[in-house]
């Protein structure tokens, strides 16, 4: 066939150029999502005891609502980034987790039909977006992955292959925790350090399997530019889950371990995200700034 006949498919590559821009529909979806993340994530974080009300089903105790809430507000930051972004490596990272996340929220809504609230809107809207998004999000990205040129710049800053390897294997312990929460949620039930119901803890696997999959993502990624934004996703999300620990300590056993191991966990990922963001941007604006005295 003539060059001139081959037809351009959305998932090919034909006609693609991989000149790392960010696709329209890519643009379009992001901005589609954010307003029902916003909604979501006010809802769940400030009024965690009205969930049967204004929700698409019940959530108890507290703790979960506001878990899940954290997980939209660093969903409605990287969105957000997607949408102003002006080069595709930059958000690549995001768009496998949420697909990850979204899919097993919409296998928990059928496997537990049941427990949502059928009659209110919000249960209508959970179902369109989490029967919907995980095929828009991973086709995106499957189309738009071609225009990365995949090689760093002669200016790029390269993550350390011993730090790329920490937050892979941190990211496949917390794939684990969400494997054992989806697929065994009994079990999981017993040990957990907050109560948990068959759904809640489907849904508290999803939302591991987010920053699972995002650490991933990381250690197959040696710029550091394709990792930053979405590691400040991750760090504002962990942060908000600890200040609803703090709001919800009471729904928390204090004296099972788990609680501690939680809470700490969390704290050391924060600290650690914040520590490794700070020492390499740190280092990126003096070989900036060294390259420009040197030009």
């Amino acid at each position: 066939m003539k060059e001139g006949n081959e037809k351009k498919g959305f998932f090919t590559s034909v006609g693609m150029v991989r000149d790392d821009r960010i696709l329209p529909e890519v643009r379009w979806l992001a901005v589609l999502i954010i307003p029902f993340l916003v909604a979501a994530s006010i809802l769940l974080y400030f009024w965690p005891n009205n969930t049967d009300k204004l929700f698409a089903w019940t959530i108890k105790p507290t703790m979960t609502p506001m878990m899940l809430a954290a997980a939209y507000l660093g969903g409605i930051y990287f969105f957000t980034r997607v949408a102003l972004a002006k080069r595709w490596h930059l958000v690549k990272l995001g768009f496998l987790p949420v697909t990850t996340f979204a899919s097993l929220l919409g296998i928990a809504t059928i496997l537990h039909w049941d427990r949502f609230n059928h009659s209110h809107i919000s249960f209508f809207t959970w179902v369109a977006l989490y029967f919907t998004t995980p095929f828009l999000v991973f086709a995106v990205w499957l189309h738009n992955r071609m225009t990365d040129p995949g090689t760093a710049e002669s200016n790029e800053t390269i993550i350390p292959q011993v730090i790329r390897l920490f937050i892979g294997v941190i990211g496949v312990i917390t794939l684990a925790v969400s494997l054992l929460l989806f697929l065994q949620p009994a079990l999981m039930i017993g040990l957990w350090p907050w109560m948990l119901t068959p759904l809640t803890a489907r849904v508290v696997g999803a939302m591991f399997a987010l920053p699972g999959v995002v650490g991933l993502g990381i250690a197959l990624e040696q710029r550091w530019s394709a990792a930053r934004i979405i590691l400040e996703a991750q760090a504002f999300s962990i942060l908000m889950i600890l200040i609803a620990a703090v709001r919800a300590w009471s729904d928390f056993e204090q004296s099972n371990l788990i609680s501690w191991l939680f809470v700490g966990g969390l704290s050391f990922l924060l600290v650690a995200i914040a520590a490794l963001y700070s020492s390499i941007e740190l280092h990126r604006r003096n070989a900036v700034k060294w390259h420009s005295l040197n030009a």
